[in-house]
């Protein structure tokens, strides 16, 4: 596949994300519609941004928390013509990284620095190895809960809550331990991802931040100007306009 990423484009459009978008306090986790494993069954770089807007779940004890996907990155399998150094499924599947190599629509979740947590979830058809890696969220159900997790005060801001993957892993609760393989297309799953009809209609494109590989790939997705963005609020990339 070219390193160039195709784009998807969106449903109709009925909402346009801004910069001063906040939290919808009244949002019904359960709205909308639970992706089915076929949403993930392409190449990374376009389930990526076809995944902004969406809602990731998580149903817990402690009670229902809820973010929109406002930035990602693909990584891509090594059957790709040129493999994606950065993806953990570069060398071929290990003890940690098997997940990527099975099903879509899976929950993979590791370690970073001893003690964060990132979260993927698989793409392509088994064996290929593909995943997005979700960077930040806008949190829409479950504040309290999320800042309680993250040790901040109810009132903290939005964006030190779910702005990046590390802090997003940690208000949501996601551990390696306890959700890596989850089957998110599982109607019955804790954690799942939900189209509830919210429209993108345009996005920044840029390369991938974090990594020493491949770091002219613009594999990075995120809704522009969103204040819930991870890394510089400016992002200098490509605007693309989805019809």
């Amino acid at each position: 596949m070219a390193k160039g990423a195709q784009i998807g484009r969106s449903k109709s459009a009925s909402q346009q994300v801004s910069g001063d978008a906040r939290p919808e306090r009244s949002h019904s986790h359960a709205s909308g519609k639970l992706l089915p494993r076929t949403f993930f069954e392409h190449a990374p770089e376009l389930v990526a941004p076809r995944l902004l807007g969406k809602l990731l779940v998580h149903k817990t004890a402690r009670g229902v928390m809820a973010g929109r996907i406002v930035e990602v990155e693909a990584y891509l399998g090594p059957h790709n013509d040129t493999p994606d150094p950065a993806a953990h499924s570069h060398r071929g599947p290990t003890p940690r990284n098997q997940v990527l190599f099975g099903p879509a629509g899976h929950a993979y979740v590791y370690a970073i620095y001893g003690m964060y947590f990132c979260m993927n979830i698989t793409c392509e058809v088994e064996g290929l190895a593909g995943c997005v890696l979700l960077r930040a969220l806008e949190p829409v159900a479950g504040l309290e809960q999320m800042a309680k997790n993250r040790d901040l005060a109810a009132n903290a801001p939005h964006r030190l809550l779910t702005s990046g993957p590390g802090r997003l892993c940690e208000a949501l609760r996601l551990t390696r331990a306890e959700h890596n393989g989850l089957d998110m297309t599982n109607r019955s799953s804790p954690l799942q991802v939900r189209d509830d009809g919210f429209a993108v209609h345009e996005m920044t494109v840029t390369a991938r931040i974090g990594i020493r590989h491949a770091v002219d790939w613009p594999l990075r997705f995120a809704l522009p100007q969103h204040p819930c963005v991870s890394g510089p609020r400016n992002l200098s990339g490509k605007r693309v306009h989805l019809l």
